[in-house]
């Protein structure tokens, strides 16, 4: 295949339907189709929900993305799908679209890695020229927090660390609820911290004493977090004092981008990187965004920032993630693989075919 190749990608690993279609590293267009109103009258996605809202939004979202792009199903070069991590119920939805479209149209189908994705979003942005390697990524989503060492985007992913209970996004809604602010928790968190004054409460740092580096240096919790502040709040109310939730909002959401801006600028010290890549919807944090620039400024590292639109959940990064995978010469994947929610992110590609 001399020209690049046309490539259709299909993400249904959480609470939002995502068909992308690019051509090379070029983007052509960025369907999502998202849930969220659903799962925001229970406090947080419901598999079971997300399942069947995927399975109703596919078929739509395909002939949005198919329209915007001007091309066919016919046009294509291959299709691609995340085959995990996720809730196992969302990606079986995504997977069997994908085994069907690809095999109903005889084009290769690619399995890969959704968090592996998130760092082929980066390279759809034209804008910020080509990703040199290494480079340390930092991964915040609401079901993903990982800290990895990206050394080739198609060959070799090294995980150096990740969350150990709560990721940084689920904090973000959990913390969200206990102050009475609604669902998603994240821009509500930001909302209220906007007025609020991050050290006003210091709030603990996961993970960051001493005697935690030797075993968890790049690992993050956030579930400790999550309980300071409820209990800070339950003293406030016991007391029978106001609880100043813009203060409280501010001195969270800072303590979590402490910690991510600590750890990532660590990990590029300690393996002479001097580049950082940051992904996952909790990238839309400005705080997160604007202490990572000026923190990373002061180290001497760059920092690459995908567009915001490709650092929530999206086809667009499969497909770039595959069409990377076809330009290095990987072969398709079989048929063989399933759903797998705890992929590993070592695991770039499932299921490839062995060569003649």
């Amino acid at each position: 295949m001399t020209r690049a190749p046309l490539v259709l990608g299909i993400e249904t690993s959480c609470d939002e339907t995502g068909i992308g279609i690019v051509r090379g590293r070029t983007l052509l267009s960025n369907t999502i189709a998202s849930s969220m109103d659903e799962h925001a009258r229970y406090g947080g996605v419901v598999p079971e929900v997300a399942a069947r809202a995927h399975l109703e939004a596919l078929q739509p979202a395909i002939r949005a993305a198919l329209a915007e792009a001007s091309v066919s199903l016919h046009d294509l070069d291959a299709v691609a799908v995340t085959s995990g991590p996720g809730l196992a119920g969302a990606l079986m939805v995504g997977i069997g679209a994908a085994k069907a479209l690809a095999v109903s149209l005889g084009k290769p189908l690619y399995a890969v890695n959704h968090l592996v994705g998130h760092i082929a979003a980066d390279i759809l942005d034209a804008d910020a020229g080509p990703l040199e390697y290494p480079t340390v990524a930092l991964l915040v989503s609401g079901g993903h927090t990982s800290l990895l060492l990206v050394r080739d985007l198609t060959s070799d992913v090294e995980l150096l660390g990740e969350t150990v209970d709560d990721a940084a996004g689920e904090a973000f809604d959990k913390v969200a609820r206990i102050l009475g602010l609604p669902y998603p928790g994240g821009p509500e968190i930001d909302r209220a911290a906007a007025s609020g004054d991050p050290t006003a409460i210091r709030f603990p740092r996961g993970l960051s004493r001493t005697s935690d580096l030797a075993r968890h240096r790049y690992d993050f919790s956030f579930s400790g977090l999550k309980t300071a502040v409820a209990r800070w709040i339950e003293q406030r109310e016991a007391a029978g004092e106001p609880v100043p939730v813009a203060d409280v909002a501010a001195s969270f959401r800072e303590s979590v981008v402490d910690v991510l801006v600590t750890k990532a600028l660590d990990a590029c010290a300690q393996h002479d990187v001097p580049r950082l890549l940051l992904g996952g919807g909790v990238v839309a944090n400005r705080r997160l965004r604007d202490v990572a620039l000026a923190r990373a400024a002061e180290a001497g590292v760059s920092v690459r920032i995908p567009p915001l639109r490709l650092c929530t959940d999206n086809g667009a990064m499969i497909a770039a993630l595959a069409a990377d995978l076809i330009a290095s010469g990987r072969r398709p994947s079989t048929l063989s693989f399933g759903a797998d929610s705890t992929l590993p992110v070592t695991q770039i590609q499932v299921a490839e075919e062995e060569a003649a």
